[in-house]
């Protein structure tokens, strides 16, 4: 989370100076490298197309990336594998028809079809789209550790407003704690004990709603912008800061 942290502060400076701006694509050059070995499947030559055209990607992301998108990283790739996609579609065109149903990657699961953009759609909401699924299923991942899934969290959430309230005085207040996120982390297990004592809600409320607070409270140890701000839905009108 810091390291991320420290690129954003360069990619702010990067929209701002040309100077910046080539400094980190400098030392972001293996990981361009890097995904592009991974669309071609072998290490990029330098005559290749598909570095330059990776690099320029790599530049727009710098100025297209907000912090909604999510990890920057992540809106890299992503938009480096988009850019590289088209220009292997325009490339193949005269060729034959290129399978939306190929794997794509290392990506698993997605076929150039999860990629490309639909009808009507634009390459930055195909980017955007993607990104999102990313973040759900890195966050899916990261319960499972805990022993909570999805539906889990669809059947844990609670009901009535009064429980809504005292389920987000608890996110709040583990937010303006950060060592009992620290702690959720480390041990696996939601202190329930120090949630209860800090917030003033009742344990058996905590216990009875365990699962969907994990989901929570995990969402604000990872660079989840994207699902942060659709807790205000979640939350019931609450703000996700």
């Amino acid at each position: 989370m810091h390291e991320e942290m420290g690129i954003l502060e360069q990619v702010n400076l990067a929209k701002e100076s040309v100077q910046a701006a080539d400094r980190l694509i400098g030392d972001y050059l293996p990981f361009v490298r890097s995904e592009t070995a991974k669309f071609l499947k072998r290490p990029p030559r330098e005559e290749d197309d598909e570095l330059s055209i990776a690099m320029i990607a790599f530049h727009e992301a710098i100025g297209g990336y907000q912090p909604r998108r999510g990890s920057f990283l992540k809106y890299a790739a992503l938009l480096i594998r988009s850019r590289l996609i088209d220009y292997e579609r325009k490339e193949r065109r005269h060729r034959g028809h290129l399978s939306l149903d190929a794997p794509q990657g290392e990506e698993e699961g997605l076929s150039l079809g999860d990629v490309l953009p639909q009808e009507g759609d634009d390459q930055e909401e195909a980017a955007h789209r993607l990104a999102t699924r990313q973040e759900i299923e890195e966050l899916s991942r990261q319960m499972g550790e805990f022993g909570v899934g999805l539906s889990d969290v669809a059947d844990n959430c609670p009901k009535q407003e009064r429980t809504i309230s005292a389920c987000r005085r608890a996110v709040e207040y583990a937010k303006e704690n950060p060592w009992l996120l620290d702690e959720l982390l480390e041990t696996k297990r939601l202190p329930l004990g120090k949630l209860s004592d800090g917030s003033g809600v009742e344990r058996k409320t905590l216990e009875r709603h365990r699962k969907y607070l994990v989901a929570l409270l995990l969402i604000y140890t990872n660079g989840y912008e994207i699902i942060r701000g659709h807790l205000a839905q979640v939350l019931k009108g609450g703000k996700a800061r």
